[in-house]
């Protein structure tokens, strides 16, 4: 090859690979151009400039809400925790999502304490003997006041308090029982800023509804966590302790799936909010998967009464009730198939004298289908209904007397505890 092919053969080999730069650069940024390229240029297009305009500010809006999010998020290390409503909330139509189990247990945890008890007894021999027994119970104020059952602590002669981080109180005062429910009141002295679990309401739960049980399962098993559904209202039943010495008629039960066990009693029913609104109280022993809680609307009455004005007084209707079911509808002829039919058999008056009940002229064979607007035995039995209020309080009766309905006004008195009646 001459020099002057030589030349001419490098010359296109060079303008070769010039055109495959450009094809690669044109191939991968189409959009800008070799400053080789001497082409003329074509004038933008107005809708290609004006997407690409919008994607540009749709890309800074992300990116500074992911910024601020980030930021959100770092400074506030608990935002993405569940957020538990207050008690004026009803948390009885929120359902569990996937992780919210935990987090309600871990919420509600730090307020549900272990109780052990020590309990002197005579031996067949008379010797003294000492017993340990153990339940759960839930602090409900930050100055220490807790919710547990009445048999937990029945006869005991020493109690402590033991939180799920271990901390121990020994300075425990009984404050006051139920007299008609397996409710008890204790009190840590000297304490500040504990944690408290969330009251609900009872009244608006339903069957189906997923709820959670926290307590010292076995008395072995701190802060056990069980997740189940409310299977029934309204139940009665007779419950006996592990001993089968002592029983007590227990009514307007929650029956739950949840599992309930030993060591539980006093221990809180919980919603799906992180609310509380039963006592674990019961298990059958000869059902499956069959526990009962006390509804918390019928403890809060005295509950209030107790940390507002420190007394242990329940408030008080006055009047014996039959709870109306469809065997009652039948056996009495009953117009209605929910309420209270006042009624007490034998002859004797149903209400009692100079109670609440008479003095808002209540009589037998009244049938009370109302308090305050809510239905009885949809909502609650009489008994757990007034047990929301504290003594003084004022409620209106709906009644049905003689086929005709009326409102009655009771103001509530304190409950004698010789008396079992409402």
């Amino acid at each position: 090859m001459t020099a002057e092919n030589k030349s001419a053969a490098e010359q296109a080999t060079t303008e070769s690979k010039t055109t495959e730069k450009k094809s690669f650069l044109e191939e991968v940024f189409p959009n800008v151009e070799s400053p080789e390229d001497e082409k003329p240029k074509k004038a933008p297009n107005n809708s290609s400039r004006l997407i690409s305009t919008t994607l540009l500010v749709i890309m800074t809006i992300c990116s500074v809400t992911a910024l601020g999010l980030s930021i959100y998020n770092y400074l506030n290390p608990r935002s993405n925790t569940i957020t538990l409503p207050g008690s004026g909330v009803d948390g009885n139509t929120a359902t569990f999502v996937e992780g919210s189990i935990s987090e309600v247990a871990a919420a509600v945890s730090p307020a549900v304490v272990s109780i052990t008890t020590k309990t002197r007894t005579l031996g067949f021999f008379g010797q003294s003997q000492t017993s340990s027994a153990a339940g759960t119970g839930m602090i409900v104020s930050a100055d220490g006041y807790i919710i547990t059952n009445k048999h937990v602590i029945d006869g005991a002669s020493n109690i402590e308090v033991i939180r799920d981080n271990g901390t121990t109180y020994d300075d425990i005062n009984l404050v006051g029982t139920d007299p008609t429910n397996d409710v008890a009141y204790l009190k840590i002295n000297n304490v500040s800023d504990l944690p408290t679990v969330t009251l609900g309401d009872s009244k608006t739960i339903t069957v189906g509804q997923q709820v959670l049980t926290i307590g010292n399962a076995l008395g072995v098993f701190q802060n056990t966590v069980a997740d189940g559904i409310i299977s029934g209202v309204g139940r009665s039943l007779t419950a006996t302790d592990e001993s089968y010495m002592n029983s007590e008629t227990l009514s307007d039960m929650i029956q739950t799936t949840a599992a309930i066990n030993a060591g539980n009693s006093g221990g809180p029913l919980i919603n799906a909010a992180g609310q509380v609104i039963g006592i674990n109280t019961a298990t059958s022993s000869t059902g499956s998967n069959l526990g009962f809680a006390i509804p918390i609307s019928a403890v809060k009455g005295m509950l209030n009464n107790i940390m507002k004005n420190n007394k242990a007084e329940r408030a008080f209707l006055g009047a014996s009730y039959i709870s109306i079911t469809s065997d009652a509808v039948k056996e009495y002829d009953l117009p209605v198939s929910a309420g209270a039919y006042i009624y007490a058999g034998n002859n004797s008056s149903a209400v009692v004298k100079d109670s609440p009940a008479a003095k808002a002229s209540l009589k037998d064979k009244d049938i009370i289908t109302k308090i305050n607007g809510y239905e009885v035995g949809k909502a609650g039995t009489v008994s757990s209904l007034i047990g929301e209020y504290t003594v003084g309080d004022t409620v209106q009766l709906t009644i049905l007397r003689d086929g005709k309905e009326q409102t009655l006004t009771a103001t509530l008195a304190a409950y004698p505890t010789s008396r079992n009646n409402n």
